[in-house]
C-alpha cells in the first residue's frame, strides 16, 4: 500500500480506492485500504472493529480480503456473517524475506528483464499463473483489460523476468509487484508445467533477487500459500526466510 500512495497520493479516483483511518488518542494508528481488495494495516482490534462497521455499511465492493494475518482473521469473523460465504479463505500465508543472495545457488543467467515488445509472449504465462492461483481466470468481467494493464504496467517499468525457451514461450516468470525504496515484493512466480520439478525454480528465483536487491530495494518479499510445500522449500534454498503471516479471503 506504501507503494501505491507514493505513486497515486491519498485521492480515491488515481488510488484506485479509499483510505480509511483510526485514530487513538489524536494520533493515526491504522489503516485500512478500500478498494479492488479489503486491507487492514497496522490495525489494532478496536480500529478492525470500527473498520468492519464502515465495510458493512457500504456492502462488498472488493474481490479479497488480505493482509497481515490477526487483523485480518479478525476483520473476517466480523464481516462473515453478512458478507460471508467467502469462495475460499487461506488463512496462514507465509512472509518470507530475504536480503542477501544464496551463497550455494547460482542466478539463472537466461532470466531477464521482459521488454515491451514482449508482452503478448508474457501475458499467456501471467494469465495461467493468475488462473491456478486464485482460481479464477483474469479475463473474465472486463475481459482482462483491468489485468493486461496491470501486465503492461510490470514489463513497462522493467519489474517482469522471464526465461524463453528456444521457441521463444515462457519457461519461467516472475514480477517485482510492489516497490518502496526500503522494501519490494515478488509476485507471480511460475514455472511452466512441463518444466516443473526439473530445477528451474530456484535458480530462477536467485536471478529476480539479484535484479530486485540491485535495482530496486535492500529487502526482498514475498508470501505463499502455506499448503504450496514445493514453493516455501525452494524459496528457502534462495534464502528467504518466514517472519510472518498474511491472511486470504477470496470471494
Amino acid at each position: 500500500m506504501t507503494s501505491r500512495v507514493q505513486v497515486a497520493g491519498l485521492d480515491p479516483w488515481r488510488l484506485g480506492g479509499e483510505m480509511w483511518g483510526w485514530y487513538e488518542d489524536g494520533i493515526l494508528t491504522s489503516l485500512c485500504y478500500a478498494g479492488a481488495n479489503l486491507v487492514p494495516i497496522c490495525a489494532t482490534p478496536r480500529a478492525v472493529r470500527a473498520f468492519a462497521d464502515r465495510a458493512r455499511r457500504t456492502g462488498r465492493r472488493c474481490s479479497s480480503i488480505v493482509g497481515p494475518a490477526e487483523p485480518t482473521a479478525l476483520l473476517w469473523r466480523l464481516l462473515e456473517p453478512s458478507w460471508g460465504p467467502a469462495r475460499e479463505v487461506r488463512a496462514h500465508q507465509p512472509l518470507m524475506v530475504a536480503d542477501r543472495l544464496p551463497a550455494d545457488i547460482a542466478p539463472d543467467p537466461y532470466v531477464r528483464r521482459m521488454r515491451k515488445d514482449e508482452m503478448e509472449t508474457v501475458l499467456p504465462a501471467c494469465v495461467a499463473m493468475f488462473t491456478e492461483e486464485v482460481g479464477v481466470s483474469p479475463l473474465a468481467g472486463d475481459g482482462g483489460l483491468l489485468y493486461q494493464a496491470r501486465v503492461a504496467e510490470l514489463v513497462g517499468s522493467g519489474r517482469s523476468f522471464a526465461r524463453l525457451d528456444g521457441d521463444g514461450k515462457v519457461v519461467f516468470k516472475a514480477e517485482i509487484g510492489a516497490a518502496t525504496p526500503q522494501a519490494c515484493q515478488i509476485q507471480g512466480v511460475w514455472v511452466a508445467p512441463e518444466y516443473r520439478g526439473r530445477g528451474v525454480a530456484a535458480p530462477g528465483m536467485a536471478a529476480v533477487l539479484r535484479y530486485a536487491l540491485a535495482d530496486v530495494a535492500p529487502v526482498v518479499s514475498l508470501y505463499v500459500n502455506d499448503f504450496n510445500t514445493p514453493a516455501r522449500r525452494t524459496y528457502r534454498r534462495v534464502g528467504f526466510q518466514e517472519v510472518g503471516a498474511f491472511m486470504s479471503v477470496l470471494f
